[in-house]
């Protein structure tokens, strides 16, 4: 593709749409939230261009009180090998986009976002608790962030979706494919022994395969990678630390 090329104005047209909604002021409808997606699609980079193993990776995950529109986002960088805490962020929103499957990004982009920017350094490669191309569009959560910062992203989800599998073996690093409309979308990856599998699929920059890997290497002990464990937790103590009469 050659610089200024008509395909050049409509990648930056295509994200600038997007970096609009990033603005909490900003909120579509839901019919322009399901095209967003349809148009962000070919932005994906789907080569494997992650460090591999990583020397950090960053998990993002966001926690709702209950009965209320606030949020917690957050995120929390790991050194990969010892998968101790180097960095972490989080922020405090209001939900304003409304609950439907399969737009979940909408409700949760914007302050994932806000969390990431408050890092004093970009993690090599970063992991939602979400889908990535497992999602009925081809662009789930992984991929709205990866697209969005630019790394290498993948998600790991607890639920398959719209995607159907064959059981995996019952021992720990046991998979099968995931399959949706006749695609490979990701992998039903079993992370420990005799335990529910996870999901896997790619969001933006890195491949299957050690998408996989390095979800494996994150499970020690439990079901969930650690990153994402880890950003959870502080999501969740995180909502307890809302100030009263908040706003964002």
């Amino acid at each position: 593709m050659t610089e200024g090329s008509p395909s050049d104005q409509l990648e930056a047209e295509t994200l600038d749409h997007q970096r609009s909604w990033f603005d909490q002021d900003v909120v579509p409808t839901v019919a322009e939230a399901a095209r967003i997606q349809d148009q962000m699609r070919g932005l994906v980079d789907l080569e494997n261009s992650a460090r591999i193993p990583p020397r950090t990776v960053a998990g993002l995950d966001v926690s709702y009180l209950k009965d209320s529109d606030l949020l917690a986002a957050a995120v929390v960088v790991l050194d990969f090998e010892t998968l101790a805490v180097r960095e972490s962020a989080v922020v405090h929103g209001r939900v304003k986009f409304p609950y439907v499957p399969g737009l979940l990004a909408f409700r949760e982009v914007p302050a994932l976002l806000s969390a990431f920017e408050r890092l004093t350094a970009a993690p090599d490669v970063l992991v939602c608790d979400g889908y990535g191309l497992a999602h009925p569009r081809r662009f789930g959560l992984a991929c709205h962030i990866g697209v969005a910062t630019g790394l290498p992203t993948f998600g790991v989800a607890k639920t398959s979706f719209t995607a159907r599998f064959g059981e995996p073996g019952a021992e720990r690093g046991a998979w099968s494919p995931l399959v949706d409309q006749g695609d490979v979308v990701g992998r039903a990856l079993r992370t420990q022994d005799r335990t529910r599998p996870v999901f896997v699929s790619v969001g933006h920059r890195v491949g299957l395969g050690d998408a996989a890997e390095m979800t494996l290497a994150m499970c020690r002990g439990f079901r969930q990678p650690e990153a994402i464990r880890r950003a959870d937790a502080l999501s969740r103590a995180a909502l307890g630390t809302i100030p009263a009469g908040f706003e964002p």
